[in-house]
Order: structure tokens, then C-alpha cells, then sequence
């Protein structure tokens, strides 16, 4: 996809940035709009308290449930949706300058989602497919963990969609890093994106989420690599409801990694145990790579996903372990 010198594409940009910054100015933000499948935040703390907490604190009962809630209810908290938008990750780093420069401050753990998305990107400019009947969204996160567990959070954002997806009856499973594949096809994209403001230098952490829901039309490339809720289900979710499951599960998962960092002095194991039961990637043969795609490096069996985060691969003279890149199932 060829962004730069597209006029219509530039155009609905900045009107996507007008639309967002007149929103702030307004004070609109956090008001959920008549079509945004996100959840208000009263609707989001009910759901947490009737479903969540309860099933957490019975499968987990030595961990203050309620609490780490409490640590991760940034996300969610303020929330702009548009029906249709130019990518969310942009719309993101632009907010964050240009109310910088106006001397505001932007809250942590603004979502920033959108109905479709017509020019949006994943990993080395891929084509991020992103029409209506999928949830799409970036949430900003101002990044104040420490740096053991602030490299967790693109596993974080993987694990929190899995059990989502989960959650509604399909055998989804994690790929490392945060693909999340059922029946082998991938379901959930995320892309996470270190940003740092020009104005006051303030390290931003942006997650990208692609969520397939109910659309189940894809293009031809990506025929047999992707699917959606719907399609492997043979039926259509609600749309809000998985909004809602989602930004529950960020909220604990995220809230778990902020308790561990205060509380725990930045242990993480606890949260990669949770990461290992939900991904299926150890013992595992597998093509590894920065590019993956276009470049791949070297074949090798996954042996471990150590604590910290890194990928443990076995070679045929030793074992490696990567901390970025990403791998594709041989």
C-alpha cells in the first residue's frame, strides 16, 4: 500500500487528527459514541465486577484480584472512536505532540479506535487488513514501568486478545510474539511502537490491536493466513460484548505487570506463567527472522520462553535466545 502522495488519504488523516483534537478541546473524549462497540467506562467497571473478578479470584486465589484491577484501570478509561479513520497509531503520535505543544498532557491509557481503517500498517509496512466487523485500536500508554517488565507489554497485549478470543469458545493459542492463531490462521495482529514525544521527550508505548471479529472476507493474500471470530465459529459475535471482554482483559493483564513492578519488585515470572499456558509455540520448529517473511535467518526448535520474554531456540550447535524478531511454524 503506497501512502505517501495519495491526497484522499492524507486528506482523511488530518481530518481524523481535526476530528481527535477538536474532541479533546471539547472534552468529548471518554464519551462513548452512538456507534463505538467500546464499552462507557460505568459499563466496563459493572462487567469487570459481575464477571471478572469472581472467576479470577476463584481460579487464583492468593492474588489481589480487585487490586490488580485497580492498577490497570487506565485502559479504557478515556476513549475516542470514529466510524472511519486512517490508522490509530498515527492518530496516536500526532495527539500526543500536538497537545504537548498546547502544554496539555495526554491521559495514559487512551483508546483510540476506529470502525475500518483505510490505510492502516503492520511490521515492515504489511497491509493491515481492517474493515468494518473487526475491532481496530491503539491504546497510548505512558510508559512508566520498569524496563524488565516494560518489555512485556507486546506479550501482554497478545495474551489479553488470546484469552479474549478464548473466552468465546474458540481454541485460540498464541505464536510468539503476540499472534494470536486459531486453526492456524491468524486472528489477532498486534504491533506495539515505542514513540517519543518531540516536545517534552516523554516515552509513549502505543498497542496496536487488530482484532478480527466478524468480517470474514480477507484478500487474496492473505487467503489460508487469516481468518476471523465468525468464520471459524460459522456465526456472528456481538460486537460490543467482545469490546468489552477485551478491554477487561487489558485491564487485568496490564494491571498485573504495573502490581508486579510495585509490589514485587519487578518479578515476572508470575506473568509468564500465564504467557506459557496460553501460547504453543515451545517445541515448536520453526523459521526465525527480523522480516520473517522476506528474510528469514535460520530454522531452529523453540526450547523455552524464558522469563524474560526472549525466545528460547535451539540450534544444532547451542541455544540462542532471541528478544525481538518473530517466527513462522514450519
Amino acid at each position: 500500500m503506497v501512502l505517501v502522495g495519495n491526497g484522499s488519504l492524507l486528506h482523511r488523516h488530518l481530518s481524523d487528527r481535526s476530528i481527535l483534537v477538536s474532541s479533546l478541546a471539547q472534552g468529548t473524549i471518554g464519551l462513548a459514541a452512538a456507534d463505538s462497540p467500546y464499552p462507557t467506562p460505568s459499563q466496563l467497571a459493572h462487567y469487570i465486577h459481575s464477571q471478572e473478578i469472581a472467576l479470577l479470584s476463584k481460579a487464583h486465589p492468593s492474588l489481589p484480584v480487585a487490586e490488580i484491577f485497580r492498577y490497570g484501570a487506565i485502559i479504557g478509561a478515556q476513549c475516542h472512536y470514529v466510524a472511519k479513520g486512517h490508522s490509530c497509531r498515527a492518530q496516536a503520535r500526532h495527539l500526543i505532540n500536538d497537545q504537548e505543544q498546547a502544554g496539555l498532557s495526554v491521559a495514559s491509557g487512551l483508546l483510540i479506535g476506529a470502525g475500518e481503517l483505510s490505510a492502516s500498517t503492520g511490521r515492515f509496512q504489511r497491509y493491515w487488513h481492517a474493515p468494518a466487523g473487526g475491532l481496530w485500536l491503539t491504546v497510548l500508554l505512558v510508559n512508566t514501568l520498569s524496563p524488565t517488565l516494560a518489555r512485556l507489554l507486546p506479550l501482554m497485549a497478545g495474551l489479553a486478545c488470546c484469552q479474549t478470543v478464548r473466552h468465546f469458545g474458540l481454541p485460540a493459542s498464541l505464536k510468539w510474539v503476540n499472534d494470536v492463531l486459531v486453526h492456524g490462521r491468524k486472528v489477532v495482529g498486534v504491533l506495539t511502537e515505542s514513540f517519543r514525544s518531540d516536545v517534552s521527550g516523554e516515552e509513549y508505548v502505543l498497542l496496536g490491536i487488530g482484532l478480527n471479529v466478524n468480517n470474514r472476507h480477507f484478500p487474496s493474500e492473505l487467503t489460508g493466513l487469516a481468518s476471523s471470530m465468525a468464520t471459524e465459529a460459522g456465526h456472528d459475535f456481538d460486537l460490543p460484548l467482545v469490546a468489552c471482554d477485551l478491554l477487561a482483559k487489558l485491564r487485568w493483564y496490564y494491571g498485573l505487570l504495573v502490581y508486579l513492578d510495585e509490589q514485587q519488585q519487578g518479578e515476572s515470572s508470575l506473568f509468564m506463567e500465564f504467557y506459557r499456558h496460553s501460547c504453543d509455540s515451545v517445541g515448536r520448529q520453526v523459521r526465525y527472522g527480523f522480516d520473517v517473511q522476506q528474510k528469514p535467518l535460520y530454522q531452529a526448535q523453540v526450547a523455552a520462553i524464558a522469563d524474560d520474554g526472549s525466545l528460547v531456540l535451539q540450534l544444532a550447535d547451542g541455544v540462542i535466545h532471541e528478544s525481538g524478531g518473530e517466527i513462522v511454524y514450519i
